[in-house]
């Protein structure tokens, strides 16, 4: 069964100019990489990855394995990682099981797949079972006529997720500055945050916008169900106590 993790890495002082050159030399490595179905390796930006300017001491790797197996493998034995393991100065690793994905992602939905054969397409459990932490990526290519519209809306708005209410994690990493971003977030249950999704004005205007003035080339939404994570962000578990 497919098995799909998120990991967000701080270089450690002195590092910066290893890590930019990473992101051109490293994928023709983790072409190679067995049970690898899927990468992306993405840079951040400052304020928590929200930021203009980018971070660069912040990277995220987004990966689509074979299996749980082969990602083990990978992050404890190759030694392409092994190299990124040495020069970090924390390292943390979210294994993500996909709920629901909607939209593309270089002309394809990555976790497609996993949805049509794992068990997690649904969220019905128990009434006395606590709900499940869930974890939500959202992805797009933005436009470059619209790219100073979407950074005028949406970076105070997205700056401001980490400070609401049932959110564990919230960092905005790209692939190409200013027109391929990315934002994830983990949230200690679905309610908390459909309560965001639904509720907040400036979240709700954001995304009339971007139906309205047609600001991305392409985007993908996609929800997960949090298996467990570890390491740290920031200095600590985000997910203690909840997974």
């Amino acid at each position: 069964m497919s098995h799909t993790t998120l990991t967000v890495f701080t270089l450690r002082p002195g590092h910066r100019r290893w890590g930019l050159a990473q992101m051109g030399t490293s994928p023709g490595p983790l072409k190679k990489v067995p049970g690898l179905r899927f990468f992306k390796l993405m840079g951040s930006g400052a304020a928590n990855g929200f930021g203009f300017w980018p971070n660069l001491d912040r990277y995220g790797l987004m990966a689509v394995w074979e299996d749980v197996a082969a990602a083990e493998a990978f992050f404890e034995c190759h030694p392409l990682w092994a190299g990124y393991r040495q020069r970090s100065a924390e390292q943390w690793t979210v294994a993500l099981a996909p709920i629901k994905a909607q939209g593309l992602w270089d002309g394809l939905n990555p976790f497609a797949e996993q949805l049509a054969t794992a068990p997690y397409t649904t969220t019905a459990s128990s009434a006395a079972a606590p709900e499940p932490p869930v974890a939500v990526l959202t992805r797009a290519s933005i436009r470059w006529r619209k790219a100073s519209r979407f950074w005028q809306f949406v970076e105070p708005t997205s700056a401001a997720l980490a400070q609401v209410s049932g959110v564990r994690a919230a960092i905005g990493l790209g692939e190409l500055p200013l027109v391929r971003q990315a934002t994830f977030s983990v949230w200690e249950s679905a309610r908390a945050m459909q309560d965001y999704a639904y509720k907040d004005a400036r979240h709700r205007e954001v995304i009339q916008l971007t139906r309205r003035e047609n600001w991305y080339g392409e985007e993908l939404f996609a929800r997960f169900r949090v298996l467990g994570s570890t390491g740290t962000l920031d200095g600590r578990d985000p997910l203690a106590g909840l997974v």
